[in-house]
């Protein structure tokens, strides 16, 4: 097993609010050297001054929470009792909402900001790309931002020559590289920014939400990009809210929530806990007249899944149905009316649309009244995960659109089974947006024989060369 390269005990890191939290411009330094008199004369000496100026709470201020603002804590926890471990070629996601610490813990191992307890130990040389365009200025061109950027970011001299070709055509600025940056568009220098960081030779990289520049064909040649780093053995600690990144990317999660470790461990497990406790769509949901979508013509009152046995459920066994209703009301007679689903994974990819096929109604309009429109996905069909239903009825021969509820429910598919499911006997997790239990056939010949694979092609005779 893998040493560990980044440890962490008991990390926190407390900020004060209000003052505590200022920038050390000159009019703090110049009100300060006002108050300094005061503070004299008042015998007051509750706060100190780090080197770099900054307000540090002294031995009675840590333990002071009492109400200052409004009648909250003076103090916040942006970090409380963090512990972990991440070893050698880990490629380790940080998720949570925001406000969780992600970045202040990126920042603390990063050395920008100090820890208020705890300690981080790091064994290797350390690459931050946590805000691209870090070192750039607009007066200098792109060549010359490229090694000032580089030499700021830790790269040298000779290590920016060496690189230099592979950056500039990673960034596809070429033809602008002696121009000032000012005169670039802003997806051009994020395009360098993250080209020259993106280069970094280090041993641990720290990123932070820096796949998001650009274009989406750029994207995705960021995402490749740090793809290709973390194929090279190199130990990263990944920050990003989208679950397509960190999915690909990182096969171990840490969640973090009000600043603590909620979860650790495989990064399809953690990010399942993740999107489960910001679920908040349900699995049925019922509309009153005066507020269901729809319009003149049609009103839909009731979108919910439920099971074979007409119970309404969140979960659903991957082996078995599961059925969505569609109720809704017609108050206008005349009207084609096609009832149509459209099922989102986690990721809001759309799995598929499936529209009211029922050869009664396509055919003739529908009298005034309610309908129930019923649609059964089969078992073993979709992949376990959480699954969005965006619900809608259209006029077809005029592409009429009366309603769209986008995320009217959500429901989870679960696969926990070694027997009548895609699984088998496997007992890792499963990629993919479907599972369909396919039929497999295997014959087995005892003496391979000489002919080649074309001879039996078609035949289902001699496979086995």
């Amino acid at each position: 097993m893998s040493r560990p390269v980044i440890r962490i005990e008991g990390l926190g890191k407390r900020y004060r609010l209000g003052e505590g939290l200022r920038h050390t411009a000159l009019r703090n330094l110049l009100g300060d050297a006002l108050r300094v008199p005061l503070r004299i004369l008042s015998g007051s000496s509750r706060t100190s001054r780090t080197p770099s100026g900054a307000e540090s709470p002294a031995a009675n201020d840590l333990a002071d929470a009492g109400p200052a603002i409004n009648g909250h804590s003076r103090f916040i926890w942006a970090l409380k009792d963090v512990n972990f471990e991440v070893r050698q070629g880990e490629v380790v996601g940080l998720i949570g909402r925001n406000g969780a610490g992600k970045s202040t813990l990126l920042k603390i191992l990063a050395r920008i900001t100090r820890p208020t307890e705890g300690c981080a130990e790091i064994h290797g040389r350390v690459g931050s790309l946590l805000e691209v365009g870090t070192g750039f200025h607009t007066e200098l061109t792109g060549r010359e931002n490229v090694y000032m950027s580089g030499a700021i970011l830790g790269m040298r001299k000779a290590e920016i020559d060496r690189k230099f070709d592979e950056i500039v055509s990673f960034s596809e600025v070429e033809p602008f590289l002696d121009t000032p940056l000012k005169h670039y568009s802003s997806g051009m220098q994020m395009r360098l920014a993250f080209a020259v960081a993106a280069h970094l030779e280090a041993e641990i990289l720290f990123v932070d939400e820096v796949l998001a520049v650009g274009d989406a064909a750029f994207q995705k040649k960021c995402l490749g990009k740090m793809s290709e780093v973390a194929s090279y053995g190199r130990t990263i600690l990944f920050v990003s809210h989208s679950v397509t990144a960190v999915s690909r990317l990182c096969n171990r999660c840490i969640l973090l929530s009000a600043g603590a470790v909620l979860k650790d461990g495989p990064t399809h497990d953690v990010m399942n806990s993740y999107l489960r406790a910001g679920l908040i769509t349900p699995a049925a949901r019922f509309w009153n007249l005066e507020d269901s979508p729809g319009d003149a013509a049609v009103r839909l009152r009731v979108v919910r899944a439920r099971t074979a046995a007409d119970n309404i459920s969140e979960t659903f066994d991957i082996r078995n149905p599961i059925g969505i209703d569609v109720i809704f009301d017609v108050t206008q007679e005349g009207t084609r009316l096609a009832p149509n689903l459209h099922i989102f994974n986690d990721e809001g990819t759309n799995v598929f649309v499936s529209i009211d096929s029922d050869p009664i109604w396509q055919a003739r309009p529908r009298p005034v009244g309610r309908y129930i429109s019923t649609a059964w996905i089969p078992g073993n069909f979709l992949a376990e995960g959480t699954f969005f239903v965006g619900a809608a009825i259209t006029t077809l021969t005029s592409m009429n659109v009366h309603f769209y509820e986008r995320d009217a429910i959500a429901f989870q598919v679960i696969d926990t089974t070694s027997g009548d499911s895609a699984r088998g006997a496997f007992t890792g997790h499963l990629p993919g947006v479907v599972r369909p239990l396919l039929k497999w056939e295997t014959r087995y010949e005892s003496k391979p024989t000489e002919r080649g694979l074309a001879d039996g092609a078609g035949t289902g005779e001699n496979l086995i060369t």
